[in-house]
């Protein structure tokens, strides 16, 4: 009987994991290409893929980042921007850009635009997926860019890169504090949450689910099933086989989310810095709540954006202070699993 039950589960995931390719190659179709420079893809080269809409303020910040990091190519969908990106990113040279007015959320959230560009561009690539308020750091990032990981990656034969997604905010009302287009955001968003995450195993997908930080305290210490997933697999070496089932927190085949070290040690992993909370957070999250595009349940979410929009203080006196990455180790959120 179990030997019965392992294959028809198995058999069920890889029928998810087909019917979501189909899906990633049919919802392709509502890609408009505004500028296209894919042809200039070359072998090796990392490439990063991002659904965005009106993000105007932060992208400058966000090339120069994942540029500093050694990203080739960007692949970009924009979903209707009013606020000038998509004018901005047709500008930048290593930027393709597509163009879509479908909704985000019968997309699987943008999931499956993304799907139909890593199956078109990703194979043999390593593939940064996030988001324009995510910025990647790992151990040595400063020093040691992503191709010089991804060959480290590659001759340990991982094929995946683990990420925390921290949430970072400003000391006082989120509304009130100062930030300037294209500033870095960890200027203005300077501490986060240490502690306060709890982990825990899901047999069914093979991934680890962590919860916690001050989303989850502030607004959802009542329901904390329904706070925040906090484990993402951003950087992947990518496979045509390889579907994102749920964001980017859980993949197909599943053996992709099983990212302790089977040897019983640390794995390598990083952070996703999180700058939701920049001070324009209070005009997205009303312009969210008409637009109900996020949560599968937007309606449940309605008093999570009113809290937004009140502009609350997320700052408590055991916050800690972003100083780097070697602070974010010495707090056990990131691991250098061997990585020098």
């Amino acid at each position: 009987m179990g030997k019965a039950r392992d294959f028809i589960q198995a058999y069920r995931w890889r029928r998810r994991r087909q019917l979501r390719l189909l899906r990633g190659w049919r919802k392709g179709r509502e890609l408009t290409p505004v500028i296209d420079r894919t042809g200039e893809i070359r072998k090796g080269d990392v490439l990063c893929f991002v659904t965005l809409r009106n993000e105007a303020a932060r992208l400058p910040y966000f090339l120069r980042h994942y540029r500093a990091l050694g990203i080739a190519r960007f692949l970009i969908v924009d979903n209707d921007s009013t606020d000038g990106s998509r004018a901005y990113l047709a500008d930048q040279p290593d930027v393709s850009l597509w163009h879509t007015t479908a909704s985000y959320r019968a997309s699987r959230f943008g999931m499956d635009w993304m799907q139909a560009l890593l199956m078109r561009h990703g194979r043999g690539h390593w593939c940064l997926t996030v988001d324009a308020d995510e910025l990647l750091v790992y151990p040595h990032h400063d020093t040691r860019p992503l191709p010089a990981l991804t060959d480290w990656l590659e001759a340990r034969d991982e094929t995946v890169l683990p990420a925390l997604m921290l949430d970072l905010y400003p000391k006082g009302p989120v509304n009130r504090a100062r930030h300037t287009p294209g500033q870095d955001p960890t200027e203005t968003l300077s501490w986060y949450d240490s502690a306060n995450y709890t982990v825990q195993p899901k047999p069914d997908t093979w991934a680890l689910w962590v919860q916690g930080g001050p989303r989850q305290r502030m607004f959802f210490s009542e329901t904390p099933e329904r706070g925040p997933t906090l484990i993402k697999l951003p950087l992947v070496k990518w496979h045509w086989r390889y579907v994102y089932a749920n964001s980017t927190h859980v993949m197909l085949p599943r053996t992709l989310n099983a990212i302790g070290d089977p040897a019983g040690g640390e794995r390598l992993s990083g952070v996703l810095l999180h700058t939701k909370f920049l001070p324009e957070i209070g005009a997205k999250s009303a312009e969210e709540k008409t637009r109900r595009q996020h949560f599968g349940d937007p309606d449940a979410f309605d008093s999570y954006y009113d809290a937004l929009i009140a502009g609350p203080d997320l700052w408590h006196p055991y916050a800690s202070r972003y100083r780097g990455w070697r602070q974010l180790e010495g707090e056990g959120l990131m691991s250098r699993g061997g990585w020098g």
